[in-house]
């Protein structure tokens, strides 16, 4: 009798798990998103960080594949470490996950490489698809943020632009904000005014204004 020849498929070749950092500074927000991920997308391996301080810890401590980021931390703008994250674990997947409006934040993240952005007001099943496709590394749309450049006044700024707006809405004079995140106060003050010329606000007043209107928090 003739033995039909099968293909020699490696038996011991498996799927990666993913493992998955959850980097947010409200607990239920994390504790929602781990019991979701756990019943829905069938992920188990999953660890919280709450700040930016403890982000770089634990990505240089523990081998992750996936972090999902929100875009303000306990301790700060998560835009300011992203570019040391890369550094740090350059094969490491990022989703934003924040209620930060993605036509502000989506360019400025995909400056980084990170394509996937989802709201933290999407539906559930706009959550299930979007994570699946971020965990099996899919094209995200959600993270497909597309301005329209001249409808909102804080589509056009830069990261760096980003980060220094977030301490201005905060209350920060130029000399904190420099000493926060390591710059010349003449740097500050350089991109604040590019930070008040591509909004049109005419003073600090105007900037929380619009801040507001467009639901940018900080």
């Amino acid at each position: 009798m003739n033995l039909i020849e099968v293909q020699n498929i490696p038996v011991d070749q498996k799927v990666e798990e993913p493992r998955v950092l959850l980097a947010d500074d409200h607990s239920m927000i994390r504790r929602g998103l781990k019991i979701f991920l756990q019943l829905n997308v069938g992920c188990q391996q999953i660890g919280e960080v709450v700040s930016c301080s403890d982000l770089l810890k634990e990505a240089i401590k523990k081998n992750y594949t996936h972090l999902i980021l929100d875009i303000i931390l306990k301790d700060g703008n998560s835009l300011e470490i992203i570019p040391s994250i890369r550094r740090l674990a350059p094969d490491l997947k990022i989703m934003i996950f924040s209620m930060q409006p993605p036509e502000i934040y989506g360019p400025a993240v995909r400056q980084y490489g990170i394509s996937h952005y989802m709201h933290k007001s999407a539906g559930e099943e706009e959550m299930v698809e979007s994570l699946k496709k971020f965990l099996s590394d899919g094209i995200s749309e959600s993270g497909e943020a597309r301005p329209t450049l001249g409808s909102n006044p804080f589509s056009t700024l830069a990261p760096r632009e980003l980060e220094i707006l977030h301490y201005l809405l905060r209350g920060y004079g130029t000399k904190s904000v420099g000493e926060t995140l390591n710059l010349r106060m003449s740097t500050v003050s350089t991109v604040k005014t590019r930070i008040f010329e591509k909004t049109k606000a005419k003073n600090l007043k105007d900037l929380l204004e619009l801040a507001s209107l467009y639901n940018l928090n900080f």
